[in-house]
């Protein structure tokens, strides 16, 4: 949907969402977590994935560069691919998490608009 979204964000809760093997590969493994992290204008859920979910523990400040927005069930999400970068940093974050405003929440509905037909030019008739 959008990328390349830069945000410094405290992170609030986290939770596993996802520990398996990978299909013959059984000494890796795929992890997913729901992290939620938020800023002074609100909150919005992260999937961290894998090396990422050492990063995003509840109370850290962390940056998030070249970040994207999903659509998860309806629903926005945060997510940071190869090409982003999620660094922890050590100082606490200076702002107050705004909690009230979550845009993880909002469920939102692809509506299919039909475009209107061209309209043919205006033919200037000569006489």
């Amino acid at each position: 949907m959008t990328h390349g979204n830069n945000l410094t964000a405290r992170v609030l809760s986290a939770r596993n969402v996802l520990d398996k093997p990978l299909p013959n590969q059984p000494l890796r493994r795929t992890q997913v977590a729901e992290c939620l992290v938020g800023d002074h204008t609100g909150t919005v859920l992260f999937t961290a994935r894998n090396q990422q979910i050492e990063m995003v523990k509840p109370g850290n400040t962390v940056i998030f560069r070249n970040a994207r927005i999903d659509m998860f069930k309806d629903t926005m999400r945060l997510a940071v691919d190869k090409w982003g970068l999620i660094e922890v940093i050590e100082e606490p974050a200076g702002f107050k998490v705004n909690e009230n405003n979550n845009v993880s929440e909002v469920e939102y509905e692809l509506v299919n608009v039909p475009l209107e037909k061209p309209k043919k030019p205006f033919k200037e008739e000569r006489y």
